[in-house]
């Protein structure tokens, strides 16, 4: 079964920059083969898609918040979400998701992403 961990968070300043890692273990855990996505959920709100990478070289999508400063990139163990020019609103916990084979994925379907990783909090001070 598909095992993910984020790491990456932390404090910074406005405008500075992150870049979060969603490592995969477990058994033929070849990111490649999976759609990986990253969802946030900022304190008394509910959890929102941030982008998403398809499986196979398979196309990314970022929310508007996240377009433009923002980019998901991935290798066969870790996928990436670096993050720039962050804001206060972007403080949160930050987490990734995946599942295998999906060609097309949306970030706003929760239900796409099976294995989810316990998060990683980002906090993005004025």
């Amino acid at each position: 079964q598909l095992q993910l961990a984020e790491s990456g968070g932390g404090l910074v300043q406005a405008g500075g920059s992150l870049r979060l890692s969603c490592a995969a273990s477990g058994f033929g855990a070849d990111l490649e083969n999976y759609a990986i996505g990253w969802f946030r959920q900022a304190p008394g709100k509910e959890r929102e898609g941030i982008s998403c990478i398809s499986s196979r070289g398979g196309s990314a999508r970022y929310a508007d918040s996240a377009q433009g400063r923002f980019a998901i990139s991935r290798d066969s163990r870790t996928v990436y979400l670096q993050m720039d020019n962050l804001q206060p609103a972007d403080t949160g916990v930050y987490y990734c998701a995946g599942r295998g084979h999906i060609y097309d994925c949306d970030y706003h379907d929760f239900n796409q992403f099976a294995s989810w990783g316990r998060g990683t909090q980002v906090t993005v001070a004025s």
